[in-house]
């Protein structure tokens, strides 16, 4: 399993009992209002809201929340356009990063996240640099308790998906093209399996294996990145022992 489903597992089993609730729903916010500014209000031909909201609803943000998140994006209530942009630099080690930032203030928002890479042993590189060794693709997750392995493999793969993977004790991982992500989703909750997370990624093609100083800077920096409340999602090529960063 690579380094970056690692981080993603292991990111979404703490975030369930995520204590900085407050920092989460400022991300959340940001992505409603974006995606209601840019497709509209209305989820059902809005998938990139349609999303947002499932997200939102998952963190138990309230519908009023919501909502206003939502009006805000179309216009009907005051609020801060945001700008979306795409970084990439280099990890500890030469592993490549890739950030998916929404701010109102790009100046400011690239001389911090420059000073987050240099302060963890990288830096900030150009646009471009690193998005080659990265593919697009629908990920969701599933919890183990959906139905045993056989059987939610064949139905992941009869509702479309590209790829499947039952290495984690506690979740099942799958893949699919991005365009059939909310299709794929939408049939396995029709049939009855629990969806817990799903969401368009970067996934690495290749990895950078990390150990000891250098693991643990690469872990820093992804710690800082995600605590950046201009930082929607964080990718990265890393591979670290599962049991280091289980233990963060």
């Amino acid at each position: 399993m690579s380094g970056h489903n690692k981080w993603s597992t292991i990111k979404h089993k703490k975030g369930k009992a995520d204590a900085r609730r407050g920092k989460l729903f400022t991300k959340l916010i940001r992505e409603l209002t974006t995606a209601a500014r840019e497709g509209g209000g209305d989820p059902e031909g809005n998938p990139r809201l349609r999303a947002a909201i499932q997200a939102a609803k998952a963190a138990n943000m309230p519908s009023e929340n919501i909502t206003k998140a939502i009006q805000r994006g179309t216009g009907e209530l005051p609020g801060v356009a945001y700008e979306e942009v795409l970084y990439e630099g280099y990890g500890p080690g030469g592993v490549a990063v890739m950030l998916q930032v929404l701010t109102d203030n790009r100046n400011r928002t690239t001389a911090e996240l420059r000073h987050l890479f240099g302060k963890h042993g990288g830096n900030l590189g150009e646009s471009g640099c690193v998005a080659y060794l990265f593919k697009k693709q629908g990920y969701l997750i599933l919890p183990k308790s959906a139905g045993s392995e056989d059987v939610v493999m064949e139905a992941v793969l009869e509702a479309g998906a590209e790829d499947f993977f039952a290495e984690d004790p506690e979740l099942y991982e799958v893949y699919t093209a991005p365009e059939d992500l909310h299709r794929v989703k939408g049939v396995l909750e029709a049939r009855g399996f629990p969806v817990e997370q799903a969401k368009v990624e970067m996934v690495p093609t290749v990895q950078v294996r990390l150990e000891d100083k250098k693991a643990e800077q690469m872990i820093r920096l992804m710690e800082a990145f995600e605590d950046h409340d201009d930082v929607q999602n964080v990718w990265a090529n890393f591979d670290i022992d599962t049991k280091l960063l289980e233990a963060r």
